[in-house]
Order: C-alpha cells, then sequence, then structure tokens
C-alpha cells in the first residue's frame, strides 16, 4: 500500500499511447527497449518501485509532448524472458501532474511531478452512487458485440462499480485522447458518465475522436 509520503517529488515516466493506467487497477506490460530496462533497474533501487504511466501527443508543429496529467503504479511483479525482456505488473497508485521534465544522464524520461489534488486516489475504493447498471450492461454488450469483442460476463456482473468502470476504460479500444479524458475524470461518476458517452457514440456511428472535442 502506497501512503502519501511515500510519492516521490521526481519519477521516472514511461510515454505510451493508448495505454491508461488508472488507481486501484493492475497494468501488464511488456519492457524490452534498453532505455526501459534500465528504467526498471534504477526502479528496483527506490523504495516506491513507481513508474509513471503518461501519453504523449505531437504538437501541430511536431515537438513530441506529455500529457499534463498521467498515472503512476507500482512495480509488484516481474518476470525475465531468456532474451533478456521483461514482463511487468504495475499496480496504479496515484495520478500526478507533470510540472516539468528533468534533464539528465538517463536513456529515458523523468519529471518533476505534483501529487497534490488526487489525494482521493490513495484512500478506498470509489463509489458510484448513481450508477444504473442494468442500462450501462446493455449499451456495454452492445458496444462490445459491434466491436467484434467478447468477455466474461459473469465476472463482470459480480465486478464492483469501481473494478468494473475503470477495467473498460483501460481496455475498450477507445482512442488516446478519450483515454486520456477518462484518465482525468474527477470522480468515478464521472469517469462512467464519460465511458457512455463514448460507448454511445460509438453504437451511432461516429468516432472516438469527435466525442471529447
Amino acid at each position: 500500500m502506497i501512503s502519501k509520503t511515500d510519492l516521490p517529488d521526481v519519477i521516472p515516466v514511461f510515454p505510451l499511447p493508448g495505454a491508461l493506467l488508472l488507481p486501484r487497477t493492475r497494468l501488464p506490460l511488456h519492457l524490452f527497449e534498453p532505455r526501459y530496462l534500465a528504467m526498471l533497474d534504477d526502479t528496483f533501487k527506490t523504495s516506491s518501485r513507481l513508474i509513471g504511466m503518461v501519453q504523449p501527443f505531437e504538437t501541430a508543429d511536431g515537438c513530441d509532448r506529455l500529457h499534463s496529467i498521467g498515472c503512476a503504479g507500482k512495480v509488484t511483479a516481474f518476470s525475465e524472458t531468456d532474451d533478456g525482456r521483461y514482463m511487468i505488473t504495475l499496480a496504479g497508485a496515484s495520478r500526478f501532474r507533470v510540472i516539468e521534465e528533468v534533464e539528465g544522464f538517463t536513456p529515458y524520461r523523468r519529471c518533476k511531478v505534483s501529487w497534490s489534488g488526487f489525494e482521493d486516489d490513495l484512500g478506498p475504493v470509489e463509489k458510484d452512487l448513481s450508477f444504473n447498471r442494468p442500462v450501462f450492461m446493455d449499451a456495454l454488450g452492445r458496444y462490445l458485440t459491434e466491436q467484434g469483442l467478447s468477455t466474461d460476463w459473469e465476472s463482470l456482473g459480480e465486478a464492483e462499480d469501481e473494478l468494473l468502470i475503470n477495467s473498460l476504460s483501460m481496455l475498450c479500444p477507445f482512442e488516446p485522447e478519450d483515454k486520456q479524458a477518462l484518465l482525468e475524470a474527477p470522480s468515478l461518476t464521472t469517469r462512467r458518465e464519460t465511458l457512455m458517452t463514448l460507448i454511445e457514440y460509438a453504437l451511432r456511428g461516429g468516432s472516438g475522436d469527435e466525442v471529447m472535442q
């Protein structure tokens, strides 16, 4: 369990388009680039073992930038393949706001971050008191069928609100900007409303790109 005092001011970041990590979820990652293997080695030397997941984007002038909000996860499991690659699992700890990128001698990117405003991420499981699950599950079923996707409906039906909403936010094939909107949602209810909007828009034949403009 991560506490507020465990959160460092500077963390390594892994910019990965379309990859979404949320508090109290788990994200499997496959690391093979030398710079990210170096990042993992350095992460194991820290007490927090945190890696920040943040989505990159390209500006109009072609510059590579990072979104201002990401989510840090603690390395909780890893295994090494015969050819030197790693399979790791990140357990979502807390979102953060990027203050600035830190220049240095590491081959990977690091950022000075602020954890302020995301205190609830370290708290108990969130509830969505206005969640109409039957209506949501009906729309989800039609969306998954249209996308040609299958799921374990028994597990979904038994999942708590937060696990259900956050897992679907991570797994559904939305555009990176829509994933960012789900990440930045200030509450579980807001995230569920955003998720429902994306599902309904897709069912009407729209593309996720236009939803969050």
